[in-house]
């Protein structure tokens, strides 16, 4: 990199891998293990999302999983804790260009996120100079440039999000919409069942209705059938695994079947 090239502002890269025209594969990290995210950034996944909701990552955290990454071909997401703007506007300043944000239920707080990506006139971004976004002063139109930078995604997740998932979609300055099943099921009144058909009926629905907005649409599958359901709907991308759940997965069958290798073999006694 030259110094001119501090001054200049980079595409998203999620932006730019969308323009693929395929499914994007995806993967969730919950370990908040950075050693886990750099290698999982060389097993062939497009996008990474460290989670922020539901893993205890906070945001030196994020920072970390980030960094660690860059030298991968795996792109990194972050999902925040809320839609709050102090949170957005932290992550932001901490060079985080692609942000998820769960729980959006309407319109208006999709609009509200947006203006906390963006700085005023238009938004409610506070103005720093030093930080890592801004390349520690080194991009000096950096405020003037970042939102051409930035990518937001909004979380889908009740069935009153739902109904109103086009208006979400429309809002300007929402990039993607996201279907999360596990709060969709619950909010349904089948909590603990991500997987019911129904909310899988009523996902593809949402992408359906969204599509002809021209925004991208994605979602978490619960299980490898619907990944691959999914992929083949046409959603522009697509949670297939995380990683807690893939350590878990292998360790209690490796277990399984040694120690039922162990279990029908006698050894001496000392």
């Amino acid at each position: 990199m030259t110094a001119s090239d501090s001054h200049a502002t980079r595409p998203n890269p999620f932006r730019e891998a969308m323009r693929q025209g395929r499914p994007l594969v995806g993967i969730w990290s919950m370990l908040n293990s950075v050693d886990a995210t750099e290698a999982l950034g060389w097993s062939g996944y497009d996008w990474l999302l460290v989670d922020g909701e539901h893993a205890p990552v906070s945001l030196h955290d994020a920072m970390a999983h980030c960094r660690a990454i860059a030298a991968t071909p795996t792109i990194p997401i972050v999902r925040l804790l809320w839609n709050d703007p102090l949170l957005i506007k932290q992550h932001l300043d901490a060079g985080i260009a692609t942000l998820m944000l769960p729980f959006v239920q309407t319109p208006e707080e999709a609009a509200r996120a947006v203006q906390s990506l963006r700085y005023p006139p238009s938004g409610i971004r506070g103005i720093a100079a030093m930080h890592r976004a801004s390349r520690y002063t080194r991009f000096r139109d950096y405020a003037a440039q970042a939102s051409q930078s930035l990518f937001l995604i909004v979380q889908i997740e009740t069935k009153e999000a739902l109904a109103r998932c086009e208006e979400i979609a429309a809002v300007d300055g929402v990039d993607a919409v996201f279907f999360g099943p596990g709060d969709l099921a619950a909010s349904m009144g089948m909590p603990g069942q991500a997987a019911h058909p129904d909310v899988t009926a009523a996902i593809e629905d949402g992408l359906r209705r969204c599509r002809p907005l021209g925004k991208a649409v994605g979602a978490l599958a619960p299980n490898d059938e619907i990944s691959e359901r999914h992929i083949r709907s046409g959603f522009d991308f697509v949670s297939v695994a995380n990683d807690f759940s893939l350590l878990l997965r292998n360790a209690d069958a490796a277990a399984t079947r040694f120690r039922g290798v162990a279990d029908g073999i006698t050894t001496k006694k000392a």
